[in-house]
């Protein structure tokens, strides 16, 4: 079977509050919390909240086994899994990139009120088939 380096799983700990959950993800940066509406919106919330803690790393934290994870009273203990590829694909980070492009277009881009970086992105990705 083959494994997929991009596919992370974690242990998540739900506390139910008054309304909603609270959400416990012990493995990323010491334990890291996040909250969600309902049981969904929580693991959703958990979800978006590994990926956005660790979307610059390529190094993950080792998760811990469920079964060593404890719980009190109500709370409730699951895992999480992630596709880091998939997250960084759909929560793209932009960064500033200094172009060079004839004069005459951009003039010609300015007049139509153009926006010159949703054109590049476009035309990278048309060009990269992503």
């Amino acid at each position: 079977m083959t494994t997929n380096k991009n596919i992370l799983v974690y242990p998540v700990v739900l506390h139910p509050e008054d309304e909603g959950y609270s959400v416990e993800i012990p493995d990323i940066d010491n334990g890291t919390w996040t909250q969600g509406e309902d049981l969904k919106d929580a693991l959703l919330r958990a979800q978006d909240v590994i990926g956005a803690m660790l979307e610059d790393k390529s190094d993950y934290p080792k998760p811990s086994e469920l079964e060593d994870i404890t719980v009190k009273d109500n709370d409730i203990k699951t895992i999480v899994y992630i596709d880091m590829e998939e997250y960084r694909k759909n929560n793209p980070k932009t960064v500033r990139k200094s172009v060079t492009v004839p004069e005459q277009l951009v003039v010609l881009g300015k007049k139509q009120k153009l926006n010159f970086s949703a054109i590049l992105t476009e035309a990278l990705k048309n060009k990269l088939e992503v």
